[in-house]
């Protein structure tokens, strides 16, 4: 499953600079939610984990010094509601 060959890393790039952080950890957590269901030996060639590779350098370049802690807060205050 070489999914990720027809992947427009700027395009998506792009639409990741635009959103809302709200909007990019929803992103994040879905995409985390697909991978879920990738076999182990298609990760490598998976458009999900590329994506959530560049998904995660957003969210630390918005937070710097913080990595995923915004995100990991963000997903803590879901499952509080």
């Amino acid at each position: 499953m070489a999914e990720g060959q027809d992947f427009d890393a700027a395009g998506f790039e792009d639409q990741l600079s635009a959103m809302t952080d709200e909007e990019l950890f929803a992103l994040m957590q879905k995409l985390e939610d697909e991978s879920e269901d990738i076999p182990v030996e298609d990760r490598d060639t998976s458009e999900v984990f590329a994506r959530i590779a560049m998904v995660e350098t957003v969210i630390e370049d918005r937070f710097p010094g913080q990595l995923l802690a915004p995100y990991k807060d963000w997903q803590q205050r879901r499952l509080d509601i």
